[in-house]
C-alpha cells in the first residue's frame, strides 16, 4: 500500500488531503510512524522524531494513530488477495507476497492478476496501492517499491540480472545504511559491483548473509511465499508524555507493553527464546537488554519474570526515561523454508 497509515487517514478527512501528514505522536515528543507523499517531499520518514520532522516541515500535522481502522482496511484488502490465491504471506498490515502460479480465476499472467487486484482496492477501499511482478520474492519487492505511488512494475526472468546490475546497493530490500556503507568502503556502490565480488569475499566480510548477497546480486532468491509464516520478532513499545524514573510509575507503564506483546504473540500461535526490553532516554541515548531461554517461553508467568529482571537491570537510572518496548524474538517456526523459482507468464 502507499503511505498506508497516512493515506487511510487522508480518505478518511478530506481536509488532510494535499497536505503533508504525519501519523504519530505528539508534536513535541512523539515519533512518526507514517508520512503522506506530501511531507516525504520534505524529508520527512517513519521513525523519525517528531521534532526533527516539524524542523524538516514546520507545518506539518500531526493526526493520532487509528490502528483499529489499518487492522480493518487490512482485512479488507486480505479478501481482495484471497480471490486469487490462498497462497498468501503477509509482512505487515500494508504488504504482502502473493504466489499466483496457479490462481483461483485461472488467469493467465500474472500483470492482469496485478492490475486487477489495484483497480479493486482503490475501488473497495478508496486507497491506492502499488504492485511488482517478478519471478521470485527478491524481484517482487523491488519492483513493488520501484514506480510508488499506484504503481505496477514487471521484472521478466530475461531481464533480471540487467536490471539487479544498475541498481544502488542501497536500493536492495535487506541492505541497511549500515551494510550499505561498508560496502561503499569495498567499492560496492552497484549490483554489478556485488556480482562482481566472489563468494568467499563476501562470505569474509559478511558472514553467513553473504552468500544471500551472492544470489540476490543475480537475481536470484529461492524462498517460497510461505502462507504460515511466522515472524522473526514481535514487539511493543511506547513514548511517554513526559520522561519517567519513578520505578513504580515506570512498572505500571512496562505492564501493559508487556501483556501486548504476550497477546500477540499467542495469536500467532508462535513462542520465543529472547525477551529483550529496549528504553529510551530523555535525551534519545538508547540501550537494549535481552535474555534467551534455552526452550520456547510457552509460559506467561516465566516470560513476565524475564521482563522484571531486564528492568531492573537498568537501574540506577543516568536521566528519565522517554520510552520503554518489549520485544519476543527468537520465535519457533512452523516449518522451514525450501525453495524454487516462480514459473508463470508475465
Amino acid at each position: 500500500m502507499d503511505a498506508f497509515y497516512a493515506s487511510v487517514e487522508q480518505r478518511d478527512n478530506p481536509e488532510l488531503r494535499g497536505k503533508p501528514l504525519a501519523v504519530g505522536g505528539s508534536r513535541e515528543r512523539g515519533v512518526v510512524a507514517a508520512a503522506s507523499y506530501e511531507a516525504r517531499k520534505y524529508g520527512v520518514r517513519s521513525a523519525m522524531a517528531s521534532v526533527t520532522a516539524l524542523r524538516k516541515c514546520p507545518h506539518l500535522l500531526f493526526v493520532r494513530p487509528r490502528f483499529d481502522v489499518y487492522k480493518a482496511v487490512s482485512v479488507q484488502i486480505r479478501e481482495i488477495f484471497a480471490r486469487y490465491t490462498p497462497m498468501i504471506e503477509p509482512l505487515s498490515l500494508d504488504e504482502a507476497y502473493l504466489d499466483v502460479t496457479e490462481n483461483l480465476k485461472g488467469i493467465e499472467t500474472a500483470t492482469q492478476i496485478a492490475q486487477e487486484i489495484k483497480n479493486q482496492i482503490r475501488e473497495e477501499t478508496g486507497l491506492t496501492a502499488s504492485a511488482g511482478v517478478s519471478f521470485n520474492k527478491f524481484l517482487a519487492k523491488i519492483a513493488s517499491d520501484y514506480n510508488k505511488p499506484d504503481g505496477l512494475f514487471i521484472i521478466k526472468p530475461k531481464q533480471a540480472e540487467a536490471f539487479v546490475a544498475g541498481l544502488h546497493v542501497k536500493d536492495f530490500h535487506g541492505i541497511g545504511k549500515v551494510t550499505a556503507d561498508k560496502m561503499h568502503k569495498m567499492g560496492i556502490f552497484t549490483g554489478a559491483d556485488l556480482k562482481a565480488q566472489p563468494l568467499e569475499v563476501l562470505v569474509k566480510h559478511f558472514g553467513k548473509v553473504g552468500r544471500w548477497y551472492y544470489q540476490i546480486a543475480r537475481g536470484q532468491d529461492d524462498r517460497l511465499v510461505n502462507p504460515d509464516r511466522i515472524r522473526k520478532s514481535i514487539g511493543a513499545e511506547e513514548t511517554f508524555s513526559t520522561d519517567l524514573e519513578d520505578v513504580e510509575l515506570l512498572l505500571n507503564e512496562l505492564w501493559p507493553i508487556t501483556e501486548e506483546v504476550w497477546r500477540r504473540a499467542e495469536r500467532a500461535q508462535a513462542y520465543g527464546k529472547t525477551v529483550t526490553l529496549k528504553v529510551k532516554f530523555g535525551d534519545f541515548e538508547q540501550i537494549t537488554r535481552s535474555r534467551t531461554s534455552l526452550q520456547p517461553i510457552t509460559e506467561q508467568a516465566f516470560y513476565e519474570r524475564m521482563v522484571r529482571e531486564l528492568f531492573e537491570g537498568i537501574f540506577p537510572l543516568r536521566m528519565g526515561i522517554r520510552l520503554m518496548g518489549v520485544t519476543l524474538s527468537n520465535l519457533e517456526r512452523a516449518d522451514e523454508w525450501d525453495g524454487r523459482q516462480l514459473t508463470f507468464h508475465f
